[in-house]
């Protein structure tokens, strides 16, 4: 697909990263492109960046137009129109930015934004203001202004760090940034989240995985969306973090057409688990501007969810997040297999539909009488 490219530089990160295919040319080269797939580059040029990087281009079928990486990747036309409903900031996360780096919308958690770039530009991207916008540049100021807000704000034990991605800088300076929150003496917790394993998982390397493992308790949440995503490179990546003692999750986010089925999200966290990768989070699609082609209906999430439970272990059947639109914060969804909460007992459906039976208890002070002894003075 690329000739003339030496070994060393395939698997170098940065030529990956400066060798994005970013026009319309370059992609006719490589891809066979509908008329659709040609309306969407020329139409979201203005409105969200198109970036694809050699190794994540190769993944692509050519000529079949709903290759999942293909839509993840390659904007349609419909990308270009804004519904009903769809926000520019669809999690509101700008009601709760009270720094440029920092998101602060559930009490003891915050988002840090490291940088406002990524490896690919995902066309599912939720936080399309901000990633690859000139006028939304997040630089080394807002970074240092936001680790001196954590140390003023002692509520605040878990911080996840994201962007654009995180892994995109240089070995260094992440380790620079580490060290100042793990400064902060009421952070107990530092989250990555990072789809580099899944679009350029060269990046991916020793050294990096030392730096991240000195920083622990460290977690690694990537984000990958279909089986086809998961090539030997990205599960090598994934598996050096581990190897490294840095655990990794993955959130999914589910499209229409791309992944929205029982078979697809069994196969993708089945070769999760298998690469030790925890499936954590499948996301219902946020409702960001020129989103609506990729969105399902609420209940498709919930059925594919059914179609799993009992035919395969738990571990590989994730959580169902919604992320309330204009910044509700996540609920969580489930079938509903209990039918009947009565006084004596509650009815339940098993994942066959057969009906059950669970006795409740004729005590219910649930009050625990050694609470205030433990955590007295604490």
């Amino acid at each position: 697909m690329f000739p003339g490219v030496t070994e060393a530089e395939w698997r170098d990160w940065r030529w990956q990263a400066r060798r994005s295919v970013r026009t319309l040319e370059e992609l006719e080269r490589y891809v066979s492109l509908t008329d659709d797939e040609r309306a969407g580059v020329r139409e979201t040029a203005s409105i969200f960046k198109l970036a694809i990087t050699p190794y994540y281009l190769s993944l692509i079928d050519p000529d079949h137009p709903f290759c999942p990486v293909r839509r993840q990747s390659i904007p349609v036309r419909a990308e270009a129109d804004v519904s009903p409903g769809e926000l520019a900031d669809p999690l509101g996360e700008d009601l709760h930015r009270p720094a440029t780096s920092i998101v602060h919308k559930y009490p003891d958690r915050v988002l840090l934004l490291a940088l406002d770039r990524c490896s690919v530009y995902c066309r599912h991207c939720t936080r399309r203001r901000i990633t690859g916008q000139p006028e939304t540049e997040i630089d080394r100021e807002a970074v240092t202004e936001a680790v001196e807000w954590l140390h003023d704000h002692p509520e605040v034990r878990d911080v996840l760090i994201s962007g654009g991605d995180p892994f995109l800088l240089p070995t260094q300076r992440l380790d620079d940034l580490l060290t100042a929150i793990r400064a902060v003496p009421h952070v107990q917790m530092i989250r990555i989240g990072t789809r580099v394993p899944v679009c350029n998982p060269m990046r991916v390397d020793e050294a990096l995985a030392k730096v991240l493992r000195k920083h622990a308790p460290l977690f690694v949440v990537t984000h990958f969306n279909h089986p086809k995503e998961i090539t030997a490179e990205a599960g090598a990546a994934c598996e050096l973090l581990i190897d490294h003692g840095v655990p990794v999750e993955n959130q999914a986010v589910l499209m229409r057409r791309i992944n929205s089925n029982a078979r697809i999200q069994t196969d993708l966290n089945h070769r999760l688990l298998e690469r030790r990768v925890r499936p954590y989070y499948l996301h219902q699609m946020d409702v960001a501007e020129g989103l609506e082609h990729l969105r399902t209906p609420i209940r498709a999430g919930i059925d594919i969810i059914e179609q799993m439970r009992g035919w395969t272990t738990g571990l590989a059947i994730p959580h169902l997040a919604v992320d309330l639109p204009a910044g509700g914060g996540k609920v969580t969804l489930s079938p509903p297999y209990a039918q009947a909460f009565e006084e004596r007992e509650t009815v339940f459906r098993n994942y066959k539909g057969e009906t059950y039976r669970y006795p409740e208890p004729r005590e219910t002070d649930c009050s625990c009488p050694y609470d205030e002894v433990y955590y007295r003075g604490k």
